[in-house]
């Protein structure tokens, strides 16, 4: 399957910071990862494989993950500083590297993050450019590229329950640009992330959420935004 393009592509993201893969594409797994728990997190582990394991702290790609965490944009003068701006807001980090990964891609990046009893893990990928692949949330295969505006719902895994779902969207005048769905096992909890051309109106969102089968829905606008 052909991958997604886009214009960073051929000219890359306005940022701060001397390498794309590194340091742009770093702050939005970050900002992805910070949506998907849904608030600030207390704690944050880290881990770098592969290229990343070799370079993050030369091509600052440690200070470009802790700035996406604080909500930074790939354009904030603060991404050099936000190392020492984490104490102050809340945020306690630790960084660990693994050098040889080879199932996966070269600049891979596994984020934990806690916020009281809520914890989310998430494997990211960054592709050069600025452009990123979310490959998994929680143990769950996503591979979404927070490029689009995102739902991931975690649910039982329920006969019907993904021709149900795109008809919730569909009256919602949603267009589905990419489907991606895993499960744990037959009849187990399931993993649904859908990337839209469009948002979700809130009620459609309060309406998922009340289904009694559906666990958790996390809605994340473009993450550019």
């Amino acid at each position: 399957m052909h991958e997604k393009s886009s214009v960073f592509d051929m000219i890359g993201p306005v940022m701060i910071g001397p390498s794309s893969s590194h340091t742009a594409g770093v702050v939005r797994i970050a900002r992805t990862a910070l949506k998907l728990l849904g608030s600030q997190p207390e704690q944050a582990d880290i881990i770098f494989y592969n290229s990343f394991a070799r370079t993050y702290e030369g091509h600052g790609s440690d200070r470009a993950i802790i700035a996406g965490l604080l909500d930074f944009k790939t354009d904030d003068k603060r991404i050099k500083e936000s190392l020492d701006l984490a104490g102050k807001m809340g945020l306690n980090y630790q960084f660990k590297s693994v050098g040889n990964a080879s199932t996966m891609h070269p600049n891979t990046i596994r984020i934990t993050l806690k916020k009281g009893d809520h914890e989310i893990e998430v494997l990211g990928e960054s592709k050069g450019g600025g452009i990123i692949n979310i490959a998994e949330v929680d143990g769950f295969k996503a591979d979404f590229s927070a490029s689009l505006h995102t739902l991931v719902i975690f649910a039982d895994d329920v006969k019907g329950s993904i021709a149900f779902i795109a008809s919730i969207l569909s009256h919602d005048d949603c267009n589905i640009a990419t489907m991606s769905v895993s499960r744990r096992g037959k009849h187990d909890q399931a993993c649904l992330v859908i990337e839209m051309d469009s948002g979700l109106k809130p009620v459609t969102l309060e309406y998922l959420r009340s289904l009694t089968w559906v666990k958790e829905v996390i809605y994340i606008p473009d993450i550019d935004l």
